[in-house]
């Protein structure tokens, strides 16, 4: 299957930042862990081990810290982002828009941080993620969805301007897919980040990758009037944003 050319943006995207990407993800190395350590709780078997959307592979290195002598393959759209995986580390360049690859065994754990959202039709991709477990075996997702930037979201209709944020899945929609006798965990978290001024409490997600969005960018002059009104400030000044993330485990 061919890329479309959203796609295509998003992955140059992460090829650009793939340099830079491991020492700027705090958010994204912070939700890892705490998805690695969700999966020992839950208990996971021996088998396939399969990390999609891995990018530098913080979750698959978690999930190999906590499980010493597992090995995790590590799958991605950006060859640039598996380039910088240690050489001992199996790796799998593949666009996970499409099916699965097949593996010679079911895979025991699907593990998935911060790339659903990413992917066209999402609800539809996650029931094909859990179609290809193996029996009893374990599907763990965290991704951002509906309810991120509030600020930038509030902001934005205060000035009577776009909001240009990338629109994340429905937390709804999502579960809907899956039959609740499969459903170990849903959990919606959030954390905030702040920063003195707009520019640079967005420059992490371009700096990363993650700031590609189907929407067409503002004009300067709206990005001053939204840190002009911006909705939520600490009372030193900086500006808050806050990231909505939906955790979930999934039994086959």
């Amino acid at each position: 299957m061919k890329p479309t050319a959203w796609q295509e943006r998003v992955l140059r995207g992460f090829d650009r930042a793939a340099e830079r990407y491991d020492r700027l993800t705090r958010l994204q190395r912070s939700v890892a862990w705490r998805m690695a350590q969700l999966c020992r709780r839950e208990g996971l078997s021996d088998g396939l081990w399969v990390d999609l959307g891995s990018g530098t592979g913080h979750l698959a290195k978690a999930l190999e810290e906590l499980h010493p002598g597992r090995s995790v393959l590590r799958v991605d759209g950006s060859r640039a982002m598996l380039s910088g995986h240690p050489d001992h580390a199996e790796v799998l360049h593949w666009d996970l828009a499409a099916e699965l690859p097949v593996w010679s065994e079911a895979p025991t754990l699907l593990a998935s941080s911060f790339c659903l959202h990413w992917l066209p039709n999402p609800q539809r991709v996650l029931q094909q993620w859990v179609r290809r477990l193996s029996p009893a075996g374990l599907l763990a997702v965290a991704l951002p969805v509906d309810g991120c930037f509030p600020q930038w979201q509030e902001s934005a209709r205060r000035c009577g301007v776009r909001c240009t944020a990338l629109p994340f899945p429905s937390s709804d929609d999502l579960l809907k897919t899956i039959p609740a006798q499969q459903l170990r965990m849903t959990r919606r978290v959030t954390y905030t980040v702040t920063s003195p001024s707009l520019p640079l409490l967005l420059k992490p997600m371009r700096r990363i990758g993650a700031g590609t969005s189907p929407q067409a960018p503002l004009a300067l002059r709206d990005w001053r009037r939204l840190q002009t009104n911006w909705s939520d400030r600490r009372n030193d000044g900086q500006l808050r944003l806050t990231w909505v993330i939906q955790l979930l485990l999934i039994r086959g």
